[in-house]
Parts: C-alpha cells; structure tokens; sequence
C-alpha cells in the first residue's frame, strides 16, 4: 500500500491505496464522488476528465500515487465555479445534452476551452473538444454553448488566460513537487512561418497499417496491357474517384490530393506516394502519406495489388490489399464496417473507370477533381444490405 495526501475539492485528503488504483476510482470508490464517470478506461472517451493542478486529466490512465500533493478538482467541485456555471446555464439553452454521462468530462473540457480561447472559433472548439466523445448529441449543442460563453465573456472584457493558467510541465502533480528549472513553461515566441517553397516535403516512410482490406475485381483485358496501364501514374489517378496530381508525376515521388465528402463529413487531404512494381511478379505496391488542414488530421496509405491472368490471358484479376492509419478528428467517425462497405464501393468505381480506359473510352472517365457523392454511397450500401437480409430470409445466402 501506498499513502497519497491531495487537495480534493479544497479538502485535504490523505488514503493508503495499492498502486495500481488509478485516480478515477480513488474518486468514485473510496470518495464517494461519482460525479467522475468512467467509459472506456483507456483515456479515449474522456468521460472521466477531471482537473489536477487545473489540467484537464483523464483520470482513468492516471495512477493515484503519481498525483501525490496535487489539487484535484471534479465537477463537484465546480459547483460554484463561474465559468461552469455559465456552461451549465449553455448546455441547458443550447439542449447540448440528452443522456448526460459524457456530461461532467464535457464541462471540464469546456471550461478550460473557455479559460484559453481568445475568441469563439468553432474549428479550434471542436478541436479542443475532440477528445470528449458523445453517443446522443451529435456535437452541434456542444460547440454552440461553448462559443455562446466564450463570446459572451470576451465581450465582458474578460481576457483569456495563456496556457489556461498551467505554471509547469510533466506528469499530474508535478506542481506541487520540486520541479527542476528545464521543466518551467518558457515565454511564448511568436511562430514564424517559412514561405512555403522553403517547407520541407512531406516523408513517405514504410508503417504498419492499423486496418487491413481486401478488395479484388476482374477487367476483360490481358494482364501486360493492366500492367503497363498501371505504369502511367496520371492515368491511374483518373480513375481513382477524388484524386488530382500536382506537378509531373515521378515514381518516387507523386505529389497531389484526394478530396473527399461523404454527406457532413468532407476532407481534403494533401500529400505524396511512391510507387514501387515487380514487373517478374506482375504485382506492385503504392505507399503515401497526407494531411487534411481542415480537421488537423493525418493519414497513411498502402495500396498492394496483384494481377492474376484469367481465360488464357484474356481477362486479368486485380488483387488490392489496402492498408490504412488514420489520425485526428476523422479518426473518431472512421467505423470499420462503414469503411469497410465504402472501400468495396469505390474500388468497384475505380475498376469501371479502369475498364474503360483500357477500352479506350477516355471521354467516360470521371473527371479527377470529383468528390465522392456521399447520397449515392449510402443508399448503395443501403441497397445492398437489404438485399442481404432478402437473401437470408428466403435461404438464398449462397447464390449473389
């Protein structure tokens, strides 16, 4: 056992603990304050978001014994607080909540938001509020309260606070322990931007993929005719839905965007590839790495395919592999399953267009600039898994 003494809403606490008991149960088991909710228990959620030394901390992942000395705040102890108070009031205008248990991580998240925002920006609002999920609102209430107070405090002339009145770095408790002058949050310099012809090109390393699909489609073209088509970059980028290069386009290095908008959910995202072919094999592998400005979040690509002769080389089937990591804000809506329907519906896009390339009717092929049409996708899913379920219930699952 391990003794922690904490400051708990203004009152000295002192407990003997194991170890491993982690701040949100030493809160909700042996504090009886409940008000700290626990979802996931892997800091994700943020339901269990609470202030130590005045920063917002997951308590879930955050161990007891390391916040020894530290003051501790939950939403109990916000009861009197002015900026939660003036959230609550929002948060009740704004109808931001239905079933409330993200509800005390939302307000702790939100009052710091208010504290160091210097105006009621929705993009940094959604951004600073990205790590509080919630299953019932679907977010508009939300940001609408917290740029109501923000707006409605710097209208008071309440200044913001820089760094939402954090006085040193390190660990949860560090602030009340001794701290060693490297760990003092230095003076803010301003950021200095290099003209952008000088910004160093974005890195395509090998990763590991976090999700894996397979994908495969058959054309009525031979396999070396596929092969050299593949071989034309711009001819491929055509045909992929979203897609436009910029520049030249050069083996080791193709540079563009892929624009994507799927009803409310719309991402550009910049960046490069390098394309690598096995000729001996027929197969060959397109890695790339981009970011959507918009959101803040990034993404990584493999696409390994694989051609397979059919018919006495009259016909080829593309084999796809497609991995993918995805970080940010659109990480949060990337559901597997949705991904997974959408990636066989756009390769099926992607195969029609190739087929008709190699068939030599350009004039067909989208143009390159197109965004994807979101209503058509989801009604095709729709489509499909209706017919799913017919062919269950009449037990014809084995003939689509």
């Amino acid at each position: 056992m391990n003794s922690v003494e904490l400051t708990v809403n203004t009152r000295a606490v002192k407990k003997d603990i194991e170890p491993r008991t982690s701040l949100a149960d030493l809160m909700r088991d042996m504090l009886d304050l409940t008000g700290t909710h626990l979802g996931c228990e892997h800091g994700v959620c943020g339901a269990c978001t609470i202030l130590v030394d005045g920063v917002p901390t997951r308590s879930c992942i955050t161990y007891a014994v390391a916040c020894d000395g530290a003051d501790v705040t939950t939403i109990e102890g916000l009861d009197d607080d002015e900026i939660a108070d003036e959230l609550r009031a929002a948060f009740t205008r704004e109808h931001a909540l239905q079933c409330g248990y993200c509800t005390p991580g939302m307000l702790v998240s939100a009052r710091d938001l208010v504290k160091r925002l210097p105006d009621a920006d929705e993009q940094q609002i959604r951004i600073g509020m990205s790590g509080n999920l919630c299953r019932c609102t679907g977010y508009v209430g939300i940001v609408r309260a917290v740029q109501s107070v923000i707006s409605e405090r710097r209208a008071r002339d309440i200044a913001p606070e820089p760094d939402g009145g954090r006085k040193v770095l390190g660990p949860a408790g560090s602030g009340h322990a001794t701290c060693v002058s490297s760990q003092k949050l230095a003076v803010a310099k301003p950021v200095v931007h290099a003209p952008s012809e000088a910004v160093a090109p974005l890195d395509i390393p090998d990763f590991t993929p976090s999700t894996t699909l397979e994908q495969q489609f058959t054309v009525a073209h031979p396999s070396a005719k596929v092969f050299a088509l593949f071989d034309d970059i711009a001819a491929v980028a055509s045909c992929l839905p979203g897609a436009t290069l910029v520049g030249t386009p050069k083996p080791e290095r193709v540079e563009g965007a892929i624009r994507v908008k799927i009803g409310p959910i719309s991402a550009n995202f910049n960046g490069a590839a390098r394309v690598e072919r096995d000729e001996a094999n027929l197969s060959g592998r397109i890695l790339g790495v981009g970011n959507d400005q918009r959101s803040r979040s990034t993404t990584q690509g493999e696409i390994r395919y694989r051609l397979v002769p059919l018919d006495k080389g009259a016909a080829t089937r593309v084999e796809l592999t497609i991995g993918y990591s995805l970080t940010g804000v659109l990480a949060q809506v990337g559901r597997s399953g949705l991904v997974r329907d959408l990636a066989a519906r756009l390769v099926a896009e992607f195969a029609g267009n190739l087929d008709r390339r190699l068939s030599g009717d350009v004039r067909s092929a989208p143009s390159a600039a197109a965004d994807l049409n979101g209503v058509s996708l989801i009604l095709g899913l729709l489509r499909e898994r209706a017919m799913h379920v017919v062919r269950r219930l009449t037990g014809r699952g084995g003939s689509a």
